[in-house]
């Protein structure tokens, strides 16, 4: 046992439990040794929860069209002139779980699963914001991690199919974060249920 966690546990008055374990780990339950550990954690859940849960309001997302004066030298016309402002707005009649442009490409893909593709265009949004909530807040963290990462595989899976390399990177990207935040998993603090 090194000298500084010998001091960690003088102050924390875990002597008796770090001499018995006679082991570097035995501090596990000093902060002061894995402060740097538990930040981790808790950045790595919140961004990977703050991103699920914008992807599942982006899915509302729309643009529309909105009639604005048109202004001559600084002061709105005399003539009722108005000209189309794209502005983009959330709805739940905009809702798409899978973006129309990538329907098509999934619809004309043969090994896609047709029967499947209306159910996972309407369960995409709400399972990411349920998934991105759960993280979020801590409910089962492990369990929802993983879900959360069956869920990219599955976006993986359909973006391989149509050839988006692109996106299947960035994917990939996102799977070792989760992997990363499973890994720092028992140093996670602020959780409502952490049995999961």
């Amino acid at each position: 046992m090194t000298t500084e966690s010998t001091e960690c546990c003088k102050s924390t008055g875990a002597t008796e439990c770090c001499q018995a374990a006679a082991s570097p780990e035995c501090c596990d339950s000093c902060p002061q040794t894995n402060l740097g550990l538990i930040y981790g954690a808790l950045l790595l859940r919140v961004w990977l929860a703050v991103r699920a849960i914008q992807t599942g309001v982006e899915k509302c997302a729309g643009i529309k069209g909105s009639d604005m004066p048109v202004t001559i030298d600084g002061k709105a016309n005399d003539y009722g002139l108005t000209s189309s402002v794209p502005v983009k707005e959330y709805s739940l009649s905009h809702y798409h779980g899978v973006p129309e442009a990538l329907m098509k490409k999934f619809t004309d893909e043969p090994l896609m699963l047709k029967f499947a593709l209306p159910l996972y265009d309407k369960v995409l949004g709400p399972a990411l914001l349920l998934l991105g909530l759960t993280i979020l807040f801590g409910l089962a963290t492990r369990t929802s991690l993983f879900l959360l990462g069956l869920l990219y595989i599955s976006l993986t899976w359909g973006l391989i199919l149509i050839k988006e390399d692109s996106g299947v990177a960035w994917l990939g990207i996102h799977m070792i974060m989760i992997v990363m935040a499973l890994w720092l998993s028992k140093y996670n603090r602020l959780c409502l249920l952490k049995k999961w």
